[in-house]
């Protein structure tokens, strides 16, 4: 059995009456990754919080190593070997690899100036430690995402780190860097290292997870070995709700929506042809860079095409800007939805109608009432969890943000509606919810084209799915005609080939 690190009893805490954390329980071993899984607004984040010693619990006992702790501040959590990678990893982009490796142990130990030769010796052994090879002196804004991680992680375990949590890590990864990471952290828990891992992706936790204990309303509502768990047990601890996979399977029409032929965008994708159907939600998968977001940037005017030919319910439209796309009935959710598809200062209702600003203006002034009218509605329709439409939409959790910004374009009535990485940083309730939307949108004579690395997603949303491979698509696959396992087989094909090209 392994030896404890840190054990939680009956944490609770506390904002202004709001209860976040109603008497959670957690118990965390040496030697094991612990997923810490809910939905947002369950009270990970707080929990994380109180760990690290960054919000001092309203009432509770912690004990870390068997004795018990009081007071516990962010410097003595981490004294005690207690590290935290969050979401943005938290990493310094113009400076080098060595010095952000070297920041904390400099911090811990109240040096005023940076040893060079010191730091580079300590970057290079940081980074042993987790199998990662990169140069020391590169500047960590040239670094791929993964990279960045490795170097969040490399300089959170240089410090005799004991418990490592890791927030969302594979939330921007690819599945090829997701693997990468898991071979690390799989190292590191074989050294005696124990790892909380946050994160409600499915399969993903089901691949690494030793242990998982589920969260919702502030409470922990199950905790076991992940044997103890599978899918729908681990949907219902979640959401408290059955959601069911089922294969989407629409009633089609011959009538054409969408037809492209022979697309290229130089340097990216080359000769991309396919059609939708009313009914079709048609899914765009690939490895970061195969040429898959591309064609929804194209079809969207971010990048127009160097050639091809864009038809949309059975006529031709040229496409060379955003405002082209948008006139011409497109609409797009973008990958990123924080810098991307969202005014994160602004209200819900500005949000909203962003996109279509021109249907409120009355003799140069806007209609705040017709404003204010049409969000409730789409808050109403789309199943907005809001206290206000004037709340700033950066008051939402992720699933909630994320259907705002469908609403923003649905308000724009959009012929064709693509969506890259749409249920990315979104829970398992959220994400039903989503793909119910989508497929009723489609039902109703709506195009809808999901880009995704997401099978699960794809394989049970889209009755279509194009592999993109270096710029190259497949052609079309018919999810019918295919099991999920034949489709990943497919998809790590053309991944294999690419890496090997």
């Amino acid at each position: 059995m392994s030896e404890e690190f840190i054990r939680l009893e009956k944490i609770k805490k506390e904002f202004t009456g709001v209860k976040a954390l109603k008497g959670v329980d957690l118990k965390i071993n040496c030697g094991e990754i612990h997923c810490l899984a809910g939905e947002n607004g369950c009270g990970k984040s707080t929990l994380i919080k109180v760990i690290s010693g960054a919000h001092e619990p309203t009432s509770g006992t912690i004990y870390i190593n068997g004795e018990k702790v009081s007071h516990l501040n962010p410097i003595a959590s981490i004294h005690k070997g207690i590290q935290v990678i969050y979401q943005d990893f938290a990493v310094f982009p113009n400076l080098s690899v060595a010095e952000n490796i070297a920041m904390n142990n400099n911090l811990l130990n109240a040096k005023k100036k940076m040893n060079w030769k010191e730091a580079k010796q300590l970057a290079y052994k940081a980074m042993a430690l987790v199998g990662a090879e990169i140069d020391p002196d590169v500047l960590v804004e040239r670094l791929s995402i993964s990279n960045k991680q490795m170097v969040a992680i490399s300089r959170a375990i240089i410090n005799d780190a004991k418990l490592l949590i890791l927030d969302e890590p594979t939330t921007a990864l690819t599945a090829r860097e997701v693997d990468l990471l898991n071979k690390t952290l799989i190292n590191l828990k074989e050294k005696g290292m124990a790892i909380v891992i946050v994160n409600h992706k499915l399969d993903e936790i089901f691949e690494i997870a030793d242990r998982l204990t589920i969260l919702r309303n502030g409470e922990n509502v199950a905790t076991g070995l992940i044997e103890e768990f599978d899918r729908k047990k681990f949907i219902h601890y979640m959401t408290g709700r059955e959601i069911i996979d089922s294969v989407y399977t629409p009633n089609l029409e011959k009538s054409e929506i969408l037809k492209i032929n022979e697309l290229t965008l130089d340097g990216y994708f080359k000769n991309v042809s396919f059609s939708l159907n009313k009914g079709d939600v048609l899914g765009i998968t690939g490895l970061l860079g195969s040429g898959r977001s591309e064609i929804g940037d194209t079809l969207f005017g971010i990048t127009p095409a160097s050639s091809g030919e864009i038809i949309l319910n059975n006529k031709p439209i040229t496409i060379k800007s955003i405002s082209d796309a948008v006139n011409q009935g497109i609409g797009y959710v973008p990958e990123d939805r924080l810098t991307q598809g969202l005014f994160l200062t602004r209200s819900i209702s500005d949000n909203t109608v962003a996109a279509s600003l021109k249907e409120y203006m009355i003799k140069g002034k806007l209609d705040l009432q017709k404003i204010e009218e049409v969000t409730n509605f789409w808050i109403k329709k789309i199943g907005c969890v809001a206290s206000s439409s004037k709340a700033a939409i950066r008051t939402l959790s992720g699933g909630n943000a994320q259907k705002m910004v469908i609403a923003k374009w649905l308000n724009t009535n959009p012929q064709l509606l693509i969506l890259n990485g749409p249920t990315v940083g979104v829970d398992v309730g959220s994400k039903s919810d989503i793909h119910e939307i989508l497929h009723n949108l489609a039902k109703e004579g709506m195009g809808i084209i999901i880009i995704s690395d997401d099978l699960n997603e794809l394989y049970y949303n889209c009755n279509k799915i194009i592999i993109m491979s270096n710029g190259i698509s497949s052609g079309l696959l018919n999810t019918a005609d295919y099991s999920e396992d034949e489709i990943s087989k497919k998809i790590k094909e053309a991944a294999t080939e690419e890496n090997n090209e």
